[in-house]
């Protein structure tokens, strides 16, 4: 992927980090936008759709949380990447993220050569699953359409923050197949990323209130699947 196609938007109160962070990204040849709260955020975001929003949590005006809540009910910033900065071992903050559908966090103090690998591994593992989506599938009264990342239940559509889609897409690819945790850390969020139990947790009761139903079920000390 040509990086000078690709839009990041961040998002600080701080004007130093800004500008560190814009230093960085720029050097790796990615186009950057910046705003200073989560309200200029969501509407730079509206107008340039960028790939990847890199926001703070506590800033003036409206803060990252709400911000990621709003742009996950804009359509054209479904397939956006919504990453969060985080103090480290700030785990309310990252629950609470993952609540309204960011994809992954990165901590603070943030350290180049880690953000940088973060982000290319966020943007690689976008691109391979939208290649790999191209089929739609139907399951009772489930129907998951991989190719345009929406989710009916009963003809209604529900929508899904890309991970909760990919997990859903993974367990119904198998119907009765459990998968384990490993496996699921590994194919949703990948290698590169490393991220907690939690994690899985929080977007599995995220998908279950969705659903409305007990389709995925947890295997104690194993992992999840998802019954016919």
């Amino acid at each position: 992927m040509d990086n000078s196609t690709i839009k990041i938007l961040l998002v600080d109160d701080e004007p130093d980090i800004l500008e560190f962070m814009e230093y960085n990204l720029k050097k790796e040849g990615y186009q950057v936008l910046l705003a200073g709260n989560g309200k200029e955020a969501v509407d730079i975001a509206k107008r340039e759709k960028p790939q990847l929003v890199i926001l703070d949590i506590m800033m003036p005006v409206m803060d990252g949380i709400e911000a990621c809540h709003t742009m996950r009910d804009i359509p054209d910033l479904k397939n956006t990447i919504i990453t969060f900065l985080t103090a480290r071992n700030e785990e309310y903050s990252q629950i609470a993220g993952f609540d309204v559908g960011a994809d992954d966090y990165i901590n603070k103090p943030i350290k180049p050569r880690i953000m940088i690998s973060r982000i290319k591994a966020l943007l690689r593992r976008s691109t391979g699953s939208e290649a790999a989506a191209s089929t739609i599938v139907q399951i009772g009264d489930l129907k998951i359409d991989r190719e345009s990342y929406l989710v009916y239940k009963s003809g209604e559509s529900i929508s899904l923050p890309r991970k909760e889609f990919e997990l859903l897409s993974l367990l119904t690819s198998k119907p009765g197949k459990v998968f384990t945790r490993e496996d699921i850390l590994s194919r949703v969020w990948g290698t590169d990323i490393i991220v907690g139990d939690r994690t899985i947790d929080v977007h599995i009761r995220k998908i279950r209130e969705k659903l409305g139903d007990d389709s995925i079920k947890t295997i104690k000390g194993i992992g999840y699947k998802f019954d016919i």
